[in-house]
């Protein structure tokens, strides 16, 4: 148990790692700030004439790519394997 003398002596310290994350919290959205609106990072607007495309098929295409329909499915679907589900053993009655 303390006793008073002990608890007047008793002096808090160890406020260094609070102000070490504050410190690395800053320079760290500060960084990602600087990194995504930096003036390097500026998009590049051009008119909708520039585009030699004006869609991804086009562009494929330009490429010699082909485009084929996938297989059609059966409108029946299979069986699962397996037992059927059962309902429960006691239904409870509607209320």
């Amino acid at each position: 148990m303390m006793n008073a003398s002990t608890m007047k002596d008793r002096k808090r310290q160890g406020g260094t790692p609070l102000v070490v994350a504050a410190v690395v919290a800053i320079l760290g959205v500060s960084g990602m700030l600087i990194v995504d609106h930096g003036p390097w990072n500026k998009p590049k607007v051009r008119a909708a004439e520039t585009a030699n495309y004006s869609t991804t098929g086009e562009a494929a295409r330009a490429v010699g790519a082909t485009v084929k329909q996938t297989a059609p499915t059966s409108p029946l679907e299979p069986v699962p394997p397996g037992p059927k589900p059962v309902g429960p053993a006691n239904p409870s009655p509607p209320q």
